[in-house]
């Protein structure tokens, strides 16, 4: 499989087109660190790149305004999370979304307290961000998966429900990237 960056005259800055010598028809995209990248049939027209590449990046944007929490709004969630599933987990300092997240749908710094979660999470279902949350909060008191960290994150009861869908995204990206 090769995917490569194209040129497209005109393109609104933020949005890259990508061909991809196994695609055959369909457009995929999503967004990495701030920008929309696109990738299309090796086989599509230039013109065309650019039409589904401005329609994806308007869908992906107005999306992610829709479902944006504010990071205090993330931090109140986490605090109500912590008190209901885990309350012998220290509190989180502070927890932001992060566009820098492509592999992991959330991270924690058992340090100093901070979780960063996915920008990708954005527009899942409630239940799914809160699973992460519950995990990452987790990883407060234990820093590694072991039956510790996994007893304390069973309390979350959607646990199973979460991890499918989290499952079935994965799967569908990979899928969709080839």
């Amino acid at each position: 499989m090769t995917i490569r960056p194209i040129e497209v005259p005109g393109l609104p800055e933020g949005i890259e087109v990508r061909r991809s010598t196994r695609r055959r028809r369909s457009v995929a995209a999503h967004r990495e660190a701030g920008v929309t990248i696109v990738v299309v049939p090796e086989r599509m027209s230039v013109k065309q790149a650019a039409e589904h590449a401005i329609a994806l990046h308007a869908r992906l944007l107005k999306r992610a305004e829709k479902t944006k929490d504010s990071d205090e709004a993330l931090l109140d969630r986490a605090l109500t999370l912590q008190a209901r599933y885990l309350p012998t987990v220290p509190k989180p300092s502070s927890i932001v979304w992060s566009s820098s997240q492509q592999r992991r749908w959330g991270s924690c710094t058992t340090t100093d307290g901070s979780i960063r979660l996915s920008a990708r999470l954005q527009g899942m279902p409630q239940y799914v961000v809160d699973y992460v949350i519950v995990h990452e909060l987790a990883h407060l008191e234990f820093a590694n998966h072991g039956p510790e960290f996994n007893a304390l994150v069973d309390a979350y009861p959607q646990r199973e429900r979460a991890c499918a869908f989290l499952d079935g995204v994965e799967y569908a990206t990979a899928e969709s990237a080839q």
